[in-house]
């Protein structure tokens, strides 16, 4: 491996050169405590920066191996170190000077909770950290004294400070690791305590505002009902008390602006741990929580909706349904289906959010509408059989039907942002009134052998196929025998797009951050290339894609290196954008 003493000599053989000539600098360096690997340069100063990491020894690191044996605590590690790294950066971001993105320092911007991000990478050997630096030009011609700055000066400076363990507050180190481990032991005891959520005492669930997810100052602390309040004991925080939200339907009624949707939002996100002073550490939910809500327009393919849709007037066979501009009921009825079919174990539902149509019929509408001439089997009628039968549990946030009463198991009244349990109070006032009819005809859960078609097509441009092989004239790839990828591209938390197919996923309301989203179009390019063959159910090739992460990691998903700004989505993710992909 060469040493950092050639790197430099190599630098400052270049400087002055034209632009490309920074290329000659790809490869891996020997420094004093660590390797720096330049990865990708960039193709010019206005382009997108170059990409860079440092691989450290755990002889060099020295953070203790409790730290980072548990996956809990190994992810929340390298999500502190990336903070560390970050605030770093800050100080030094475009102190080196020339044109377009010279002088830039960046690695991935962390929010409030705790993802596994390309950014930071603790295996057996070591760690490994990256990141983009944008390489110094005056116009395009190459300023090499600037870059020595970065590389011999800067960098140096934030890696020492950053991700050794001699160099940080020891105590938040310890903090953090604890706070991991108590929100893994509190997810356990959800499990075998048969509860599918659970919000701490004193937790403060209100956000500062639609565009901030930092906790709002002077919200009143949540406090459960004594009714469902439950106390545990963790490994390291020890007694904790909240409220417990058991299996089965759960439902949270009040007036407008008391806090129900910022219940079952802190709910939503409790399938992620959040870091220390969120004020949702312990909003603990179920992880395989899916939010449901109406998406017009989106596609469809080949769902079995026939659980809630039937006997449509057009003849369409809603037990193999297929629509590339669905309607509000249907697109919710799909959801439902592809929530059961991605291992759901939790629906959360907010009625705002939801087509009435598919939520409710009252008892007036089905006189007048007799069920001979209404498809529609309303989430009323099947929520009670998706519990009993399929062991899927439902948090509703409702305002306007008072038919959820006669469903519901639990009912929570939200009051100026405090919840009440006022379960046996409605319960006596039903008796009081007519239950709704629940006509609905048989409960089955379909076998899920759903397959979507190869998207191979031959490309009018390019010449490329939907797996992304360029085209020579055997087919086989380029002149050189080379596999072609397909482009991604992602904007923000709305879409992605591989080539020029976009994918919306704007209405996956528990994505959280635009690198969950980057990391979906590459699980997804993968999967078109290696797992959705024709043959394998959607439910195998997921599985297919999910092994090999959880085999090789970032690596498979990539081209020719892993880069910064990828931060692992949840499988049911995954499966609804296998679903959004109108190929």
């Amino acid at each position: 491996m060469k040493t950092q003493s050639e790197l430099r000599t190599l630098l400052r053989s270049v400087d002055h050169k034209s632009y490309p000539a920074y290329k000659s600098l790809a490869g891996a360096w020997k420094f004093d405590r660590y390797v720096l690997v330049i990865d990708h340069v960039q193709g010019d100063p206005f382009a997108s920066p170059s990409s860079l990491h440092v691989e450290i020894a755990h002889g060099d690191a020295r953070f203790p191996a409790a730290f980072y044996e548990k996956d809990c605590a190994r992810i929340a590690l390298q999500d502190l170190l990336v903070r560390q790294m970050s605030k770093q950066f800050e100080q030094y971001n475009f102190k080196a000077k020339g044109s377009g993105k010279s002088g830039l320092l960046s690695i991935s911007r962390c929010g409030q909770a705790v993802l596994e991000r390309s950014a930071c990478q603790i295996t057996k050997n070591g760690l490994a950290v990256r990141f983009h630096v944008g390489f110094p030009a005056f116009g395009r011609t190459i300023n090499a004294g600037e870059l020595d700055k970065i590389l011999f000066e800067f960098l140096p400076r934030c890696v020492e400070n950053s991700l050794f363990y001699g160099r940080l507050d020891q105590k938040k180190v310890e903090r953090t690791i604890f706070l991991a481990e108590d929100q893994e032991a509190l997810r356990h005891i959800l499990k075998e305590e048969k509860l599918v959520a659970f919000v701490a005492n004193q937790s403060i669930l209100p956000r500062k505002s639609g565009v901030s997810d930092l906790p709002l100052m002077d919200s009143v602390p949540f406090v459960s009902p004594a009714s469902m309040e439950r106390a545990f004991q963790l490994p390291h925080r020890g007694e904790i008390k909240g409220m417990a939200v058991p299996e089965g339907i759960t439902l949270i009624v009040g007036g407008g602006y008391h806090g129900k949707s910022t219940l079952l939002e802190a709910i939503q996100m409790g399938v992620y741990n959040h870091i220390e002073g969120d004020g949702r550490e312990f909003v603990i939910t179920d992880d395989t929580a899916v939010k449901l809500r109406a998406e017009d327009g989106r596609s469809v393919r080949n769902v079995d909706i026939s659980l809630f849709i039937n006997d449509l007037p057009n003849k369409k066979d809603t037990a193999s349904f297929s629509t590339e501009d669905a309607s509000g009921s249907t697109s919710q009825a799909a959801a439902v289906m592809e929530g059961v079919e991605a291992g759901t174990r939790l629906f959360l539902i907010d009625e705002d959010t939801s087509a009435t149509n598919f939520m409710v019929r009252d008892e007036f509408m089905q006189q007048v509408i007799r069920r001979d001439k209404e498809p529609i089997t309303p989430f009323l009628e099947r929520a009670k059989e998706l519990y009993e039968k399929a062991g899927i549990s439902t948090i509703l946030v409702a305002g306007s039907s008072g038919a959820f009463f006669y469903i519901a198991d639990d009912i929570l009244m939200m009051d100026h942002y405090h919840p009440v349990d006022i379960t046996e109070r409605v319960k006596e006032l039903c008796k009081e009134h007519t239950a709704p009819r629940i006509q609905a005809p048989g409960f089955a859960i379909p076998d899920f052998q759903r397959v979507l078609p190869v998207f191979h097509e031959k490309r009018k441009s390019g010449g490329r196929d939907w797996h992304g092989r360029g085209r020579g004239q055997n087919g086989q790839g380029d002149e050189n025998g080379h596999q072609e990828r397909m482009k991604v591209k992602s904007y923000g938390l709305e879409s992605f797009s591989l080539d020029k197919e976009e994918v919306n996923v704007r209405y996956l309301e528990q994505l959280l951050d635009p690198e969950q989203v980057t990391a979906l179009a590459y699980l997804l390019r993968f999967g078109l290339e290696q797992a959705m063959d024709g043959k394998k159910t959607v439910r195998q090739a997921v599985e297919t894609i999910w092994r090999q992460w959880e085999k090789e990691g970032w690596k498979p998903f990539c081209s020719s290196y892993i880069p910064c700004g990828l931060a692992k989505p949840r499988i049911q993710e995954l499966f609804a954008c296998i679903d959004r992909f109108r190929g």
